[in-house]
């Protein structure tokens, strides 16, 4: 199953800051409901330090933004807080999402100062919102990140993700497990994810199983003769190279083989994982079962890997949980969301948020986010933030320069273009195809394929080009000297 809708079961239209109920209520008691404005959600940082960010969560916004609506017993609540108009009540009684809604497609490579939603509308609509959207887009977009930067470790070995147990609530298990699909896990141990989202479930034993039985042995037995045809023992609960590994040997020539089948593999969870996994496979090796993996898992992440496979460890997949599921590193995408424009009489004017620190500057604007690739190679070259009517003719050379630093410039040549904004809704009506999630990993995997492998190193990865056009430029720079 795909695409369940997740808003459905719980109205999470209360999901909100208070101040976005306070202000709505403002704009309309000054008969500003109906002016139009223009918002952008984009971050500021990437996380880790990394050489870009993996966007995700698109598919649970749509249905959030379809079903918002306010209950009697929310009216209630904003009636006996003696705070709102009676008009303001009515309003949400009667609430209908009207915008337009423009995102970055789920599994792209982004950078910061890129949008990655656009709303316009009604204000009061655009701005009750704002809370549901950056937790949405943040959480899956960081756990997506994550998940990629523990894949790319990995070096081609299968990464699945343990962590539900340690995730910070259900939703942040259930979406978590989501996301780091999409960022290139290959399954998690988190069933509900399998049945709602069609991500394979997948485990074997804890530690406890091997304990109910009065010998490790009988508990591999046990195991073997249930799960003869996906046996994977957890060969660490007691000595893992006296016992385990020789247990388990033993189990798959006594209970697998004969049944004509072959074992699957052996887990690590714990101890020196170079060193077991070197001498477990030269054990497995010698007994005949060159195909049987070797699994480890243990508070890992892309460091943890990274420094494993450096000293040689014979790991074929790894199970990676709280430090994938939180981003433990750092658990924060730092997603905002900002007014960029209004609409006066028609014609749209530009707004700006000016601030001692540079990098909370807004850029202004209705835009969109041009990726150009270079046509020998098809790689990423830059990306160029313009305004949402610019078109950039491919035939000709197009400069590129830095926003602060506008001395460091780049003349691009034989590139092609690719607009990365798409349109979601059109009035409120959804207008966009969701894709399953199997596409949205695939698309992932084929969209980071074209970045430069020099930006997925870990550490000090290769900048990317993120600049703004002339335009743009320009606009920006006039209303930052209006506001001198």
């Amino acid at each position: 199953m795909n695409n369940i809708n997740w808003s459905s079961e719980k109205n999470l239209s209360m999901l909100a800051d208070f101040y976005e109920f306070t202000m709505a209520n403002g704009y309309l008691e000054n008969n500003m409901e109906d002016n139009i404005a223009y918002f952008d959600m984009f971050f500021r940082s990437i996380p880790d330090d990394g050489g870009f960010a993996i966007v995700a969560g698109l598919e649970q916004l749509i249905q959030y933004l379809q079903n918002i609506s306010f209950t009697d017993e929310d009216i209630e609540y904003f009636r006996n807080r003696d705070m709102f108009s009676e008009e303001f009540l009515d309003y949400l009684k009667n609430f209908e999402f009207t915008c337009d809604v423009w995102a970055i497609p789920e599994g792209t490579p982004v950078f910061p100062q890129e949008p990655l939603v656009i709303v316009r509308g009604p204000v009061i609509e655009a701005q009750l919102i704002e809370t549901m959207l950056l937790l949405t887009i943040n959480h899956q977009s960081l756990i997506a990140t994550k998940a990629n930067r523990i894949v790319t470790a990995a070096q081609g070995r299968s990464v699945m993700e343990f962590g539900p147990r340690r995730a910070q609530g259900y939703n942040g298990a259930i979406l978590g497990s989501r996301a780091a699909y999409i960022g290139g896990c290959i399954g998690t141990s988190n069933t509900i994810t399998d049945r709602d989202y069609g991500v394979k479930a997948m485990g074997t034993m804890a530690h406890s199983w091997v304990q109910m039985f009065p010998t490790e042995e009988e508990a591999f037995r046990a195991y073997a003769r249930t799960y003869p045809d996906s046996c994977v023992l957890l060969v660490d609960t007691y000595n893992t190279l006296k016992e385990g590994v020789p247990n388990a040997i033993k189990i798959f020539d006594e209970e697998i083989v004969p049944k004509g089948f072959r074992p699957k593999g052996i887990r690590l969870d714990s101890g020196d994982l170079a060193y077991l996994s070197k001498e477990a496979r030269k054990m497995l090796d010698a007994a005949g079962y060159e195909d049987c993996e070797i699994i480890a898992s243990s508070s890992l992440d892309e460091f943890v890997i990274k420094d494993l496979l450096n000293q040689g460890a014979e790991i074929d997949s790894f199970g990676v949980g709280e430090r994938l599921i939180t981003a433990k590193s750092q658990p924060v995408f730092g997603g905002v969301y900002k007014l960029t424009s209004v609409e006066v009489d028609g014609k749209i004017v530009n707004r700006i948020k000016v601030s001692e620190n540079v990098g909370k500057i807004t850029t202004p604007g209705f835009k969109q986010v041009y990726r150009f690739f270079d046509r020998d190679t098809d790689k990423a070259l830059a990306d160029v933030i313009t305004l949402h009517d610019e078109v950039i003719d491919e035939n000709k050379p197009y400069l590129i320069f830095h926003p602060i630093h506008t001395w460091k410039q780049k003349t691009l040549n034989d590139f092609y273009v690719k607009p990365l904004l798409e349109r979601v809704f059109d009035k409120g009506k959804c207008v966009y195809e969701l894709p399953h999630i199997d596409e949205i990993r695939d698309f992932r995997e084929e969209q980071v394929g074209l970045m430069w492998d020099e930006m997925k190193r870990l550490q000090k990865p290769h900048k990317y080009y993120v600049d703004l056009s002339e335009k743009l430029w320009n606009v920006k720079n006039d209303l930052l000297t209006s506001h001198r």
